[in-house]
């Protein structure tokens, strides 16, 4: 149960950073109660929960693709679109504040990946310590792919980059975790580095305002992840599990594509209407003073730094 609480809150968590520096904190709280029982609820008991009608079609699931950054991911998009832009943006440049920081919390959240993936075995044995290396090794090649496309796209490999393709690698391999090998895992992340780095460019040319990448990392990263748990899951690593394509079953990949495209709707659609209702009875954004000021003094009048 506890660990079921983990994921139903870090969830409405990966939204947040869409659409940082915009919304009112008390229209966020009620939010996240929302979205987490109206959206994340049904989601979960579809792919997890006894009868579950896409667990009962056969979706594979090991971790989360679907039920969090998938789910995540189309509702940041959809937030981002109802809520708006930052002022300025595309005015001036937005730059992360403190690098030391992110490769901090990087580092936390890679080691808090190996609860969240191998945890999901609910047991000690085979195959939990299967997703502990797959997940490991996913992180590390989403690293070197991000890196390496950036290289050859900017001339510049960053210590941003390097942390933001091993959230890729670690969001994708998380649906596949415990149904592929070590060797997919390789090819699953460094691919996850290199198509998630294009993806989170995309937002410029369509022009919304997504802080954190939440849309082009864990939305794209969760559709390639149950992507290629259709291409890769094997029953000889999971007899729980089934064999993909690549395995000589095919089936499992049209089952996966459909837990996308239903998950998809379904919360791009439901919180839209959540934002909409939300915005007609108290209002989503600040004012534009209190977002030139900052949120922290505005909405809790406290500062991260006192110089």
């Amino acid at each position: 149960m506890m660990f079921q609480m983990m994921f139903a809150v870090i969830t409405p968590g990966l939204i947040t950073g869409a659409f940082a520096e915009r919304m009112k904190f008390s229209t966020f709280v009620l939010f996240a109660i929302l979205w987490s029982t109206i959206v994340y609820d049904p989601v979960t008991h579809w792919v997890w929960g006894a009868g579950g009608w896409l667990k009962t079609m056969g979706v594979l699931d090991f971790a989360g693709g679907l039920v969090v950054h998938l789910s995540s991911g189309v509702a940041a998009l959809a937030a981002v679109i109802v809520i708006g832009k930052r002022h300025n943006y595309g005015k001036e440049p937005y730059m992360p504040h403190n690098l030391t920081m992110t490769i901090l919390g990087t580092a936390l959240l890679w080691f808090g990946w190996f609860g969240f993936n191998a945890g999901s075995a609910l047991s000690a044995g085979a195959v939990a310590m299967s997703a502990f290396v797959t997940t490991n090794i996913a992180g590390a090649a989403g690293t070197l792919g991000w890196v390496v496309f950036e290289w050859v796209k900017r001339g510049k490999p960053t210590v941003l980059g390097a942390a933001s393709g091993a959230v890729a690698g670690l969001a994708t391999i998380t649906p596949a975790s415990g149904f592929v090998t070590p060797l997919a895992a390789i090819i699953i992340g460094f691919v996850a580095g290199g198509v998630c780095y294009y993806a989170v460019t995309i937002k410029f040319k369509f022009k919304y305002d997504d802080a954190l990448d939440v849309v082009g990392v864990h939305g794209v990263g969760g559709v390639l992840g149950v992507i290629a748990t259709g291409l890769f899951a094997t029953l000889a690593v999971n007899a729980a599990g089934a064999n993909g394509l690549l395995y000589g079953d095919p089936r499992l990949l049209l089952i996966q594509l459909t837990g996308v495209l239903a998950i998809a709707v379904y919360s791009f659609i439901v919180t839209v209407v959540i934002l909409k209702v939300l915005d007609a009875v108290m209002g989503l954004r600040v004012t534009k003073e209190e977002e030139i000021s900052g949120l922290d003094v505005a909405q809790h009048g406290e500062e991260g730094y006192n110089m």
